[in-house]
This record gives structure tokens, C-alpha cells and sequence, in this order.
């Protein structure tokens, strides 16, 4: 089943499609949260400028015309706070020591050469008591005392709403992707099904297509395109094959009926004979041939028309009519023929001519293998069905389905029949949507029963 499921294009497009949509999540999550990191770096950078800049509007030139820092209280207030996660130290143009803090950072950025307008980023450790670790950039800033060096710095880590906002982020992401991808996968699915409609509807029509329905073609329309090009020439095929099936049939129906009137004129020259018993034996022959030839016909017949099955018939008449026309035929065989009758009228939905050939067929095969002095019984059945029972050799079950194939005969075969008649009757019933049994009989010979639908 798995191996089989595989092979859908259906299953193949949606494993395929989920293993790009899988991809194409992991690398844009991926990039989405590499930016994410990125951004709040950018940010942090962005910050530590803004207070470097903070730190050079509070430098101002005293009486003396040294340069001194004066915090404003809201900056220093946030020193403070930060409890020494914040550290500064501010250098004056002649690269002495303006103001520092921690003191020690102070020293450290002493030696350190002057900074320029585009920020030098730096790490240090050993400078303050919140972290072993800052990060920090150093920048050059216009103030009132001249062109001053800055240096500000933050622990590590000290960033915490900056990343908790993060960690939400992608937290919120983890259970948000899983969710787009079902979605996604799903659409797609329907996408693929949908699309693939048609072709299913295609393929479903051409299991119809058979020797009886030769003129069903597949549906071009709305196809993909990909698809289109191989059903036109399906169809172009189903049409080279109905015109060889058109000729076949032609050719047999032609040859049958061109045969019947020169076995017609040989049969009455036959019959209007006296000899011995090889005159006999011909018009044997030539019966067989007649009857061959009209078998072939209705073969043609059924393969050419549709029968219209629409009718009502009553199968009491049909069996009636049956064993009346072949009772003659029967005794001259040395063997008879007899009807069981219904207790009331059987009307089945159907052909009447086409189920009386059905019957007659039934009914010439049985007296054909039945023994001489037997008798040959046509029943029906209040279910709509008519069975004929015989009482010769029966039929073997490995038999059972191919005595129905056209030109089969079964091994040791007595009889020269061509193998059309039971053939007739499948195709018959077929025809009618109805059933064929074949049972054994008790005390020997076989019961044929036909099934139809009762007539509403």
C-alpha cells in the first residue's frame, strides 16, 4: 500500500511541496531571527552613541577655561540605577582625562588613541563590579569644550529587556511556523486535488471505454497543459480503433447476409432431392452452416446498435413463445421440450425481441446436447428470471466462465457449433444489466438462469 500510495502524482507533488515549504521555513526563519539578533545590536549600538552624545552636552569650559563635566540629573540618575553596568570615560582635545567612571576605565582609556567621527567598538574586562565583561565604542563628539574623545561601555548581558523581547519573539515563532506550514501544506494539497480533478475524471471515463463503447473520448478541457497533448492522442487512438471495430463488424454483418441467400437456394435444392443417407448428411451441413450465418448476424447486430432496454416484457410470453417455435425443432431432434409456467404475469424491464433470442439460444443448445428421448424444461420464475434445464453431460465449473468467450469450445466438444450462442446471451443479458447462472442439475445435465430486473 505504501509502495503504491508513492507512486500518486498526487503524493509525490504534496511530499515534494511540504519538503520546499520545509525548507523555505527554516531558511526564513532562519533570516528572520539572525535580523531580529542583528537589530537589537544595532540598537544597543545606537544607544551607546546617543549617550555618548548625552555625556559631551553636559562637558562645558569653567572660569578657569578647563573643560568639566556636569551631569544633568536625569542622566546621572541613570548611572546610578544601572549600579555599574554603564560605564564612561571622557577625554578633552589634548587627549587629557576629563571625567571617568569608573575610575579605572578612566586610566585604561588614557593611553588609548584619540576617536574619530566613525565609532571603534571595543571590549574590556576588570573595569567595573557589574560584569568581568563590557562592550562598548568609542566616538568623537562636537561639545562646547572642543572636539572630545567619548568612550561609553555596558556589561555584558545588562541588555536583559532587549533580549527577553527576543526570546518572546522567537518563542512566538516556534509554535506560529509549525501552524503556517500545516496551513500552507493543507491549501496546497487542495490546490494539487483540485488541479488534478479533471485527469481523475479522464481516467474514470476511459475505464468505460470497451468494445461496446467504442465512441466515448476523454475530455480535453480543463486539463493541464502538460496532460492535454497525451488524452488528444489517446483519443485520436480511440478513434482509429472504433473505425477498425466499424470495419470489423461491417465486414462480418456483409459476409453474413451475402451468405444467406446462396445457403437458402443450396438448402432448397437440397431438400427437393432423393438420395441416401450422404444427401442427408449435406443438408446437416449446410443446417449447420445456416445456422452459423444467422449467428454471426445477430452477433453484428448486437455489436453495432445499442438495444433499448426501456421496455416492459413479460417473460411468461417470451418462454410461451419460445418453446412454441422450438417444439418442432425439438421432436425432430427426438427430443421435446416443455414450459413451466409462472402463476402470474413476470413484466421485467427490457428488449422483448433481444430476451427471446436470449431464451432461444438457451433452449437450441440444450436440446442440441441433451441426449435423445430427453426433454428440455423452460422455467420462470416469479423473481424475473427464466432458467432451461437439460439433461445432458452438464457444464465442467472450470467451464463455467469461458463457455460465454465467442468461438470457445470445450475439449471433446461433440457438437460442430461454432461457439456463438451462449456468447449472444451474455452479451444479451450484458445489455439488460442482468445476471447468468450456470448450476449443475440433480440426476445430470446443467440449468441455465437469466436474471432481470423486475418491470417497476
Amino acid at each position: 500500500m505504501i509502495g503504491r500510495g508513492f507512486r500518486s502524482l498526487q503524493v509525490r507533488l504534496a511530499v515534494r511541496l511540504a519538503a520546499v515549504y520545509l525548507v523555505a521555513t527554516a531558511i526564513a526563519v532562519g533570516i528572520l531571527v539572525y535580523r531580529a539578533y542583528d537589530t537589537a545590536d544595532t540598537l544597543n549600538e545606537r544607544e551607546l552613541s546617543l549617550r555618548a552624545q548625552d555625556l559631551a552636552r553636559g562637558v562645558a569650559l569653567d572660569a578657569r577655561g578647563e573643560p568639566r563635566l556636569d551631569l544633568p540629573t536625569k542622566l546621572a540618575a541613570a548611572y546610578e540605577a544601572a549600579g555599574g553596568a554603564d560605564i564612561f570615560a571622557i577625554r578633552g582635545p589634548d587627549g587629557r582625562l576629563i571625567a571617568a567612571l569608573p575610575p579605572d576605565f578612566g586610566v585604561r582609556v588614557a593611553s588609548w588613541p584619540a576617536a574619530s567621527d566613525d565609532p571603534s567598538y571595543f571590549r574590556i574586562g576588570d573595569v567595573g563590579a557589574a560584569s568581568p565583561d563590557y562592550y562598548g565604542l568609542s566616538l568623537a563628539v562636537e561639545s562646547a569644550a572642543g572636539l572630545l574623545s567619548i568612550s561609553v561601555a555596558r556589561a555584558a548581558g545588562s541588555d536583559g529587556l532587549v533580549q527577553s523581547l527576543l526570546q518572546e519573539f522567537v518563542v512566538d515563532i516556534a509554535w506560529i511556523i509549525p501552524v503556517l506550514v500545516v496551513l500552507t501544506l493543507a491549501i496546497g494539497i487542495l490546490a494539487i486535488r483540485r488541479g488534478l480533478k479533471p485527469v481523475l475524471n479522464a481516467s474514470r471515463l476511459a475505464a468505460t471505454i470497451g468494445p461496446t463503447a467504442t465512441s466515448i473520448r476523454l475530455p480535453e478541457a480543463d486539463l493541464p497543459s502538460e496532460v492535454t497533448p497525451l488524452v488528444a492522442a489517446v483519443n485520436r487512438a480511440l478513434d482509429r480503433l472504433e473505425q477498425g471495430f466499424a470495419v470489423q463488424r461491417q465486414f462480418t454483418a456483409n459476409a453474413a447476409h451475402e451468405l444467406r441467400t446462396p445457403l437458402a437456394i443450396v438448402t432448397a435444392a437440397l431438400d427437393a432431392m432423393e438420395g441416401d443417407g450422404e444427401l442427408d448428411k449435406l443438408r446437416d451441413d449446410v443446417a449447420r452452416m445456416n445456422r452459423l450465418v444467422e449467428q454471426l448476424l445477430r452477433v453484428a447486430r448486437l455489436d453495432a446498435v445499442v438495444l433499448d432496454v426501456s421496455g416492459t416484457v413479460d417473460l411468461g410470453d417470451v418462454a410461451a413463445a419460445t418453446v412454441s417455435s422450438m417444439a418442432p425443432w425439438a421432436v425432430a431432434q427426438g427430443k421435446s421440450v416443455a414450459l413451466a409456467a409462472a402463476s402470474r404475469p413476470v413484466r421485467v424491464r427490457g428488449n422483448g425481441h433481444a430476451i427471446e433470442d436470449a431464451v432461444r439460444n438457451l433452449v437450441e443448445n440444450a436440446i442440441v446436447h441433451s441426449p435423445h428421448g430427453a426433454e428440455v424444461v423452460v422455467a420462470v420464475g416469479g423473481d424475473g428470471s427464466v432458467s432451461v434445464a437439460d439433461r445432458g453431460r452438464g457444464v465442467p465449473s472450470e467451464d463455467r466462465e469461458r463457455i460465454f468467450d465467442r468461438f470457445w469450445r470445450g475439449k471433446g466438444a461433440e457438437t460442430q457449433g461454432a461457439g456463438l450462442g451462449l456468447a449472444i446471451v451474455k452479451e444479451i443479458v450484458k445489455a439488460h444489466r442482468g445476471t447468468i447462472k450456470v448450476e449443475d442439475m440433480s440426476g445430470g445435465g446443467a440449468v441455465f438462469t437469466l436474471g432481470f430486473a423486475l418491470a417497476g
